[in-house]
């Protein structure tokens, strides 16, 4: 049987070495597994915080129903499937907000946010005695406040006796792959980007970041040495939460101290935190890579998709660890995934013919009764093997029904053009300008060809007015929103004035460009030449290889210190623990991440000797379109741009 608290990794390990791969954990990249200790969390959490044992499940069987808001669903969807829910004793789950009968004799877990809304509802459901124990789980800490509300409801309502437990899991986080995680925190670029963002607003939205990032170190229990650049959400995130963490060690039941001195003789990991202006590109550009344009173009969300089945009507399909396939080829480009379908099927018809062929399903060998047991052998072979090919061919016909579609829109929307188009544009700095106006006149839809403009507008290296013009008439005959395009311009404007003008004026200039973008402006055009063909190496992997590396590098060197358990007076000294190399990193991007800065990350740290361990997580991941609209928001913020052009400009 599956355990549900088993990787990739340990799949094919019984429940009992399960135990001394979490003691192994601590002396390797293990340690930093993010899905298992999420996982693992939740299935204590499932089993009423009680231990669980070696195979994952408690001593004690316990028939119980599960209560989640939305929020929680969507942290459960990517590691718990209903087979699991029932392993764990859980018979029913409802949504909270969803009207509900009394079950009675059954004790209820609560996983939800904590809210207003979850906690009225929760006292509700006492009040009403709908269940008979009441066990709450609530995603991260529950401020005070609530907790009052909570007691104070179900002592009027003569049902307090009926909660058992209140527990802050510190989970508020979205595990989508052993070395993937988003706070799903939706519009932060946006929020944090907004020329009318005031300081509450802006303090808010850093403050719900620190919150989410604490769930994700707390679920580690690890206490890493933070870096950022200056300036921007980079460093308010770092600074807020560098002092969370301060004031947390501090008390004596810190979430960090459980492993005694064992953990801390360990190297601690790097936390490398950046923010979406740092490399505006990777977030437009589009990638032919399979797992990025299943993500860019099919809109895989917490690891789901549903396309076009074959014979007709949506076929719905779950790509994550277990899919072997999706784990082996992800980050192939599409032609060598297609070529790969094909190696896959020939070998399993190859495979089928074999255990025909020893069985006497074709001529060859067949049953004389001679060799009796030899052929007895022969069958018990061909049924051993019948669920394994039946999987394989399912993996396979999964994987071509996904290509088919992908190719599909590839096709009609020269998605290989634009991509290939885009990675010259960003190593040359610019383009020829009948291939740049044949490229927006061309195929695709009207976000593919505003997609292709910004990162026309970032990689070129000095801006050609007339041409810039010719663009936004393209774009314009297209009916395409210039919003986004005109947002970009106006920071790549912002950004040669910053750096041209004289340190007398330059203070002016940054006044004025922290009123208007509510942050100082990061040179959003500086990494020019971010691809290197040789291995697509994007800029945020430099650096974060440079961080990693600890050794004095002008492009870090003015990056700040953050170590939450030193003194405050040394911390961003750079003392000498403070320098690597580090085994283990953890990289923030704040304002939306994507798969192709997860994938270049995870490339290179399986490149290096001996291989890095690097988790990537983002307030929220978006596809290339998402994070445009949220470019065309703050464009229209701010005035720019059209709104789409009259008919009578179509070409």
């Amino acid at each position: 049987m599956n355990h549900v608290i088993e990787t990739e990794e340990s799949k094919s390990t019984s429940g009992a070495s399960l135990i001394s791969i979490k003691v192994l954990g601590f002396l390797s990249s293990m340690a930093l597994n993010l899905r298992q200790k999420q996982t693992e969390c939740i299935i204590r959490m499932l089993n009423l915080n009680q231990p669980v044992n070696a195979t994952g499940t408690a001593n004690e069987e316990v028939y119980k129903i599960l209560i989640y808001d939305r929020f929680c669903q969507n942290i459960l969807s990517p590691l718990i499937h209903v087979k699991d829910l029932r392993k764990h004793g859980v018979t029913l789950y409802f949504l909270i907000d969803k009207d509900r009968k009394p079950v009675h004799d059954v004790p209820a877990v609560y996983f939800v946010q904590a809210s207003q809304q979850n906690v009225q509802r929760i006292i509700a459901d006492a009040s009403a005695s709908l269940y008979d124990s009441f066990h709450l789980n609530f995603s991260s800490s529950i401020p005070r406040t609530l907790l009052e509300d909570l007691a104070s409801g179900t002592l009027n309502s003569d049902s307090i006796e009926r909660i058992s437990k209140v527990c802050d899991q510190y989970l508020e986080f979205v595990t989508l792959e052993d070395n993937l995680f988003s706070l799903a925190q939706k519009n932060s670029y946006v929020q944090l980007n907004d020329p009318k963002a005031g300081d509450r607003e802006i303090e808010e939205i850093i403050e719900k970041i620190v919150a989410g990032l604490f769930c994700v170190l707390a679920t580690l229990g690890v206490v890493p040495i933070i870096r950022c650049p200056r300036g921007g959400p980079a460093e308010m995130v770092a600074s807020a939460l560098d002092q969370r963490l301060r004031d947390h060690l501090l008390s004596k039941n810190n979430l960090f101290s459980e492993g005694g001195n064992f953990v801390s003789s360990f190297q601690r990991p790097i936390l490398c935190i950046f923010d979406r202006n740092f490399e505006l590109s990777v977030g437009i550009q589009h990638d032919f890579r399979y797992r990025p344009l299943v993500h860019d173009v099919l809109g895989l969300k917490l690891n789901r998709l549903s396309v076009q089945g074959e014979k007709g009507g949506m076929k719905s399909f779950e790509l994550d660890s277990s899919d072997p396939f999706w784990v082996a080829n992800g980050w192939l480009e599409f032609p060598e995934v297609a070529v790969e379908i094909e190696t896959q099927l020939n070998k399993y018809k190859k495979d089928v013919d074999d255990v025909n062929r020893r069985t006497g399903g074709t001529d060859g060998a067949e049953f004389d009764g001679t060799d009796l047991i030899g052929n007895t052998k022969h069958l018990m072979n061909a049924v051993n093997s019948l669920p394994e090919l039946t999987e394989r061919k399912q993996v396979i016909d999964k994987h071509t029904n996904i290509a088919t579609v992908l190719l599909g829109e590839i096709k009609e929307r020269s998605l290989d053009s634009y991509a290939k188009k885009e990675n010259d544009m960003m190593l040359r700095g610019g383009i020829d300008r009948n291939e740049l106006l044949g490229a927006l006149k061309g195929k695709g839809s009207k976000m593919d060809k505003l997609r292709f403009a910004i990162i026309y507008l970032i990689s070129s290296e000095t801006i050609n007015q007339s041409e810039v013009e010719s663009v936004e008439a393209a774009l314009r005959e297209s009916e395409v929103d210039t919003s986004a395009f005109q947002y970009v311009k106006k920071i790549k404007s912002l950004n040669v004035s910053l750096a041209s003008a004289n340190s007398a004026s330059r203070s002016n200039i940054v006044d004025w460009a922290e009123k208007l973008y509510g942050q100082s402006i990061s040179a959003v055009t500086a990494g020019v030449k971010n691809l290197l063909a040789s291995d697509r190496q994007l800029a945020l992997t430099r650096t974060v290889e440079a961080l990693v590396e600890g050794k004095p590098n002008p492009e870090i060197d003015s990056y700040l210190v953050f170590d939450p358990r030193a003194p405050k007076s040394s911390s961003g000294g750079g003392s000498s623990h403070l320098k690597g190399p580090f085994k283990e990193a953890i990289v923030f991007m704040i304002g939306g991440g994507n798969y192709m800065e997860y994938g270049s990350l995870q490339e290179h740290a399986k490149r290096q000797q001996p291989i890095k361990h690097v988790i990537y997580g983002t307030t929220e991941i978006l596809t290339g379109v998402e994070f445009v609209e949220q470019l065309t928001l703050l464009g229209q913020k701010m005035g720019l741009g059209n709104t789409g052009a009259p008919p009578s400009s179509t070409g």
